[in-house]
């Protein structure tokens, strides 16, 4: 290099051009450009010399405008189409000569800078450029133009975004799902979210905090979730909508309902007074209950169960989804159900005054509550009266003379209630709440009593489950068993010491083993029951809706739709997603309870002190008695199981699942 050399070299990236003034030690240069700024540079540092003549600092500006008068990058194009059949390649003389038809200094440095700048029609190679294959074009030409529109949607939706924010009013175009589903897979899986790197880059762009709590906000503060969403049930795999193909399948079965397999074997019991008794929110409405007074006096009880099973068959587009979501989700804010909406509360459910399709159990009982005699029917029904809990137990308060038939299916239930505590039954009664959240998130919890219709019903549905069970053991029919192992009770002398209610009712809970589904008959320890179905909920429980499939088609003298590695494979698949949805339904209560009590923090709440948690921490459960919440507490002192607190919320957040209680303390007046 010589003194007055035009040259190129790159500062942070940027492309300049300086004039070489004079050596500086072995291999640097300092060099001067337009600005009349020296700086010392290595060789490695200049990207290209400009030959052909010596320049000084002052001629760079004028250099610059001649060669700004070149840079036509359309023109890379033609000289590709040019030299693309022979590949040749060129260097920045040849494209020169191509280009320009000459080659002084401006236009060789012209060529250079637009083969630098070309990322599509040439690749750099030594000292020269070759020129890509159509194919290579082609393939960057597409990309170029997807990350073109990609830059271009990314630049509208951070405006819409803004917008938003602002108040105005937007329509989001489709492309930016994408970036809102990202943000909404930040917020409820954090660093676990494949997308979160396009969650990121939007919070950035806005100034927000780059954590899950700031994709969280920006959601809130967009509208497109509420202060209360959900994020226990987004962070399952639990579908909350149903495909638009489901939907479909389901509206053709509405307008046109699949041929009845049963149409000519079903039982007419549209004869009998048949009740369906639910809360009064209930809308899948699947058990309804009868009596038949027969010769000599005796009765036989008919508990009615929905037959979803009338309008889908084992292996549909319906039974599959059923069984992807294994249950019906319940949760303060509405349900999420297994069937939709429209099949789950119409032709699936017994409906007042219709005449619906069910598999119907009748029973009769001996004096003491066993089961003497059943039989198991398809049957059509037709609903006569559709009752809450509490109408029922008004009915039986007040001894209603017009449906004596309440009184003698309670009777019944009591018997039934004490012959199963005679066959070793555990019954644990504890309060619970039923805890709702209306449209405007209002909370309302309601403490909800073990009442005689809630008893009679109960009783009512695990009768059938026996029944159901006989008749798959009977019969050796592959179906999902409920059992439960024979808990170890604390002995006698160790429960009599603890107060009667609650506090002996959750010593006596804590011990309870889990229920478990086998394909084996096995003794129900809580129920009292050698064998045990579950099949009176088959429009929520999708175990309850396979027992009815087996059943239906061994009554018809039809093969099983399912095999007993079947029904082994399908009771492991839904008794996972069943205990996600569990967990789901518990945290989501928990987190509704502590923004209830979080909006009442001011009010004074009577505790139960239930059992130690771990009592070298003073950790204690409560039972807060007027809502039949369950709560853990650290007590301040001393206290004992069974010991009534009054206690007031000092501090409850539900998003963080924290809660803080204090005593309150009554001073006593001196005199």
């Amino acid at each position: 290099m010589e003194k007055g050399t035009l040259l190129e070299y790159r500062l942070h990236g940027e492309r300049r051009l300086a004039v070489a003034d004079r050596p500086d030690g072995k291999k640097n240069w300092i060099v001067v450009d337009e600005n009349g700024q020296s700086n010392s540079i290595p060789p490695r540092q200049v990207s290209y010399e400009i030959s052909g003549g010596s320049f000084t600092q002052a001629e760079i500006a004028s250099f610059r405008r001649e060669v700004e008068q070149y840079l036509d990058p359309e023109s890379v194009e033609v000289a590709w189409e040019i030299l693309v059949e022979d590949g040749q390649g060129v260097d920045p003389a040849d494209m020169a000569m191509l280009l320009f038809s000459e080659c002084n200094p401006a236009q060789r440095y012209a060529a250079h800078v637009l083969l630098c700048e070309d990322k599509i029609y040439f690749k750099h190679k030594g000292d020269r450029y070759e020129p890509r294959s159509p194919s290579q074009v082609a393939d960057l030409k597409h990309q170029q133009a997807v990350e073109t529109q990609r830059q271009q949607e990314w630049a509208e939706f951070v405006a819409r975004v803004q917008d938003t924010l602002a108040g105005e009013s937007v329509d989001w175009a489709s492309s930016d799902r994408i970036r809102i589903e990202a943000l909404e897979n930040y917020a409820a899986l954090a660093e676990d979210a494949r997308d979160r790197h396009t969650a990121k880059e939007t919070l950035a762009a806005l100034d927000r905090p780059e954590t899950p709590q700031g994709a969280f906000r920006l959601l809130v503060d967009l509208g497109v979730w509420s202060e209360h969403e959900n994020l226990f049930l987004r962070r399952t795999q639990i579908p909350t909508h149903f495909s638009t193909k489901v939907l479909d399948v389901a509206q053709s079965y509405l307008n046109s309902p699949p041929e009845d397999r049963e149409a000519n074997h079903r039982l007419d019991l549209t004869h009998l007074k048949l009740y369906t008794i639910d809360d009064e929110s209930t809308q899948e409405i699947d058990d309804g209950l009868s009596i038949e007074t027969l010769d000599g006096m005796r009765q036989r009880i008919w508990i009615h169960i929905a037959d979803p099973s009338r309008l889908i068959s084992p292996g549909d587009e319906l039974d599959l989804e059923a069984r992807r979501r294994s249950t019906t989700l319940y949760l303060p804010t509405g349900i999420v159900p297994m069937f939709p909406h429209e099949l789950a509360t119409g032709p699936m459910s017994l409906v007042q005054g219709q005449r619906c399709p069910a598999l119907s159990f009748g029973v009769i009982l001996d004096e003491s509550g066993a089961v003497e005699e059943y039989t198991i029917h398809p049957t059509v029904i037709q609903p006569t009266y559709r009752l809450t809990y509490t109408d029922v137990d008004e009915m039986l308060e007040l001894g209603v003379q017009a449906e004596p038939e309440i009184a003698e299916l309670s009777e019944w239930a009591k018997r039934r209630q004490t012959w199963r505590r005679s066959q070793g039954a555990i019954s644990i009664s504890m309060p619970d709440a039923s805890i709702k959240v209306y449209d405007n998130d209002q909370i309302a919890v309601e403490l909800l009593e073990d009442s005689a219709s809630r008893q009679l019903v109960a009783e009512m549905m695990i009768l059938a489950g026996e029944v159901a069970g006989r008749y798959a053991q009977t019969h050796n029919l592959p179906l999902p068993f409920r059992n439960q192992p024979q808990p170890e009770l604390p002995p006698e002398e160790e429960l009599i010491v603890l107060p009667a209610g609650p506090v002996r009712a959750s010593a006596i809970r804590r011990c309870m083993p889990r229920s478990e589904m086998s394909l084996t008959p096995a003794r129900h320890a809580s129920l009292g029951l050698d064998t045990y179905i579950q099949v009176t909920s088959p429009i929520r429980r999708y175990s309850d809706l396979l027992a009815h499939f087996q059943i239906k088609a061994h009554l018809r003298g039809e093969e099983l739709p399912f095999s007993t590695q079947e029904v082994q494979d399908i009771m492991s698949s839904i008794g996972t997603a069943v205990k996600e949805a569990s967990l789901v339904e518990r945290q989501t209560n928990r987190y509704w309870v502590l923004e209830y009590l979080r909006r009442h923090s001011g009010e004074v709440w009577q505790a139960m002190v239930l059992r130690w948690l771990r009592e070298d921490e003073n950790l204690v459960l409560i039972l807060l008695e007027d809502l039949g919440i369950e709560l853990a507490w650290r007590v301040p002192r001393a206290v004992a199981l069974g010991d009534r607190l009054e206690l007031e919320v000092a501090y409850s957040d539900p998003r963080e699942d924290q809660i803080h209680f204090q005593e309150r303390i009554y001073q006593t007046a001196q005199s």
